[in-house]
C-alpha cells in the first residue's frame, strides 16, 4: 500500500483500518502530529489532506490514500509555514508545545484559504484545537 506525505511516496503494508495518525507516527517515524484524544476532540493529530485541515486520529489510512497528505515536518519548508512558525515563537505562543503542530496546521489551512481572515473565521478555524 502506498501514501504520498509530504511530497514522497511511502510504500508500507498495514491493515486498512489502521488510523492514519498511527501511520504516520509508528510506521513513517513521523513524530510531529501527536495522539491527544484518540476522539478527533482536541487536535493535536491536525493534518492536512488535499489541503483540508483532517483529524489523523480518526481517519483510516485507507480512506486518503492517492490523496495529498501534508504534517507538520513540511511546515519548514513552507512558505507560509515558516511564517506561522516563525510569528508562534516571536510572539511566545508554545507553553508545552503538544497540541502546537495541530494548532499550526489549523492556522496554514485556514491562512491558505483565506489570507486575511477575520476574527471570526480564526475563532472558527482554530476552534477544534486544544
Amino acid at each position: 500500500m502506498q501514501l504520498e506525505v509530504n511530497g514522497q511516496t511511502h510504500t508500507f503494508d498495514v491493515p486498512p483500518d489502521t488510523p492514519l495518525l498511527w501511520v504516520l507516527r509508528d510506521v513513517l517515524r513521523m513524530t510531529g502530529t501527536k495522539f491527544g484524544c484518540g476522539m478527533a476532540l482536541c487536535g493535536a493529530c491536525t493534518v492536512h489532506i488535499d489541503g483540508q485541515p483532517t483529524r489523523a486520529c480518526i481517519t483510516q489510512w485507507s480512506t486518503v490514500a492517492g490523496k495529498k497528505i501534508t504534517t507538520i515536518e513540511a511546515m519548514a519548508s513552507d512558505a507560509l509555514g515558516k511564517r506561522l512558525q516563525s510569528a508562534w515563537l516571536e510572539l511566545g505562543v508554545p507553553q508545552c508545545g503538544y497540541c502546537q503542530p495541530g494548532q499550526i496546521m489549523s492556522a496554514a489551512a485556514l491562512l491558505k484559504k483565506n489570507p486575511t481572515p477575520q476574527d471570526s473565521d480564526i475563532a472558527d478555524a482554530m476552534s477544534g484545537n486544544i
